[in-house]
C-alpha cells in the first residue's frame, strides 16, 4: 500500500516566533488551501477565512507576497525547511452580513424622524405640522437607495473575498447609522425651509439617473466575476465605463449630488463631501492597482493605444487621471 508523503511546514507570525511548536504537516503536493485547513486542526479557532498566510518577506520587500489557496506548496515553497508567516486576521463575517447590517440602519432610522415628528420634541423642539413634498420624495429617494444596495447585496455583488473583520461591522454601522440620522433630522425638521419647486424636479431627476446607472455599472462589474468570486483583474468596458474610472462611484456621487440639490442640508453636504472623499481614495488605489497588473495583455482585455491626438482621459471618481506614455497613451480602467 503506497504511503502519501507529508511536508512539515513551519508557521510563524511577523515577530519570527513559531505559532505551532514543531510546524504543521501537510501533504508534499497540498496547496495552501490545505495548509490553513491543517492550521485549524491545531488551533480550531483558526478558521480558514481568519488566516492570512504569506511568504517570508525578501530583501528589500516591504510588503508580504500573497498567496492564492489553490497553489502548490512545494511550487512556492522550495528550501530544506519551507516557512511561512501567518497573521490572525480576527474574528470575520461575511460581507453579505457586513452590507445588511450597515444598510439597514439607514432604512429604519430615516423614516423615523419622517413618520413620527413628535420625536422633535425630545430634542425640545415643536412637532413638524406640516410636510412638504421635497420631504415626502426625500423619503423615497433615500429608501429607494438603501433599498437598492440591500438588494445588489444578495442578487447583484460578487465579492472577491469571503469575509470581513468583525471590528468592520461596527464602524460602518456608526457611519451610515450616524449619517443617516444626521441628515433625517435636518430634512424632516419642522423649521426646514424647501428649494423652489424647478430645484427640487433637477435635484430629484439627477438622483434618479444617477441611481439607475449606478445598478447598471454594478451589474457591469458582477459580469466580471465568476459566481464563486473568483477571476484574476479584468478592465471593465461598456457604458460608463468606456469613459470613467470606477464609474459605479462616479454614479454614487452623482445621485447624492442630485439628493442633496433637492434637499439642500449641511448634514447631507457634509455626508457629500466624506463619501467623495472615500470613494476617490478607493478609486485612485484601484486605477493604479490596475495599472501595476494589467500592463501586459490580459486574456480578457489587451491594452488599449491610442496615439496622443485620439487619447481619452478617464476619471477616478472625481478627478482626471490620463497615462501618456510618450508617443503612446496607456489606458486602464479600475
Amino acid at each position: 500500500m503506497r504511503t502519501e508523503r507529508s511536508m512539515r511546514v513551519q508557521v510563524v507570525g511577523r515577530n519570527g516566533r513559531d505559532i505551532f511548536k514543531g510546524g504543521v504537516e501537510v501533504p508534499e503536493d497540498g496547496t495552501f488551501a490545505d495548509l490553513k485547513k491543517a492550521i485549524q486542526r491545531r488551533n480550531s479557532k483558526y478558521y480558514p477565512d481568519r488566516q492570512r498566510i504569506s511568504l517570508p518577506l525578501q530583501p528589500g520587500q516591504l510588503r508580504p507576497t500573497p498567496i492564492d489557496g489553490s497553489k502548490k506548496l512545494k511550487d512556492c515553497l522550495t528550501s530544506d525547511r519551507p516557512q511561512v508567516v501567518f497573521k490572525d486576521l480576527g474574528p470575520q463575517v461575511s460581507y453579505r452580513s457586513l452590507f445588511f447590517f450597515e444598510y439597514l440602519g439607514p432604512l429604519i432610522i430615516y423614516p423615523i424622524f419622517y413618520h413620527y415628528p413628535q420625536v422633535y420634541t425630545h430634542f425640545g423642539l415643536p412637532e413638524r405640522t406640516f410636510t412638504y413634498p421635497v420631504q415626502t420624495y426625500a423619503l423615497y429617494a433615500w429608501c429607494f437607495h438603501y433599498l437598492k444596495r440591500e438588494f445588489e447585496t444578495f442578487f447583484v455583488h460578487r465579492f472577491s473575498h469571503a469575509t470581513s473583520p468583525l471590528a468592520n461591522v461596527y464602524r460602518n454601522c456608526v457611519y451610515y447609522w450616524a449619517f443617516a440620522g444626521f441628515i433625517a433630522y435636518f430634512v424632516n425638521h419642522p423649521y426646514y425651509k424647501p428649494v423652489g419647486e424647478t430645484q427640487m424636479y433637477v435635484g430629484f431627476a439627477i438622483s434618479i439617473v444617477g441611481q439607475l446607472s449606478n445598478f447598471y455599472c454594478h451589474v457591469i462589474l458582477k459580469n466580471l466575476r465568476t459566481a464563486d468570486g473568483k477571476s484574476s483583474y479584468q478592465i471593465p468596458d461598456g457604458f460608463l465605463f468606456n469613459y470613467v474610472t470606477c464609474a459605479n462611484y462616479t454614479t454614487e456621487i452623482m445621485q447624492w449630488v442630485g439628493f442633496n440639490v433637492a434637499t439642500q442640508t449641511i448634514a447631507g453636504y457634509l455626508f457629500l463631501t466624506a463619501a467623495t472623499y472615500i470613494m476617490t481614495v478607493w478609486a485612485v488605489q484601484k486605477h493604479r492597482r490596475l495599472k501595476k497588473v494589467c500592463t501586459h495583455t490580459s486574456a480578457h482585455h489587451q491594452s488599449v493605444k491610442f496615439s496622443p491626438s485620439n487619447c481619452k482621459s478617464y476619471l477616478t471618481a472625481v478627478g482626471v487621471v490620463v497615462l501618456l506614455d510618450y508617443s503612446q497613451c496607456y489606458i486602464y480602467l479600475s
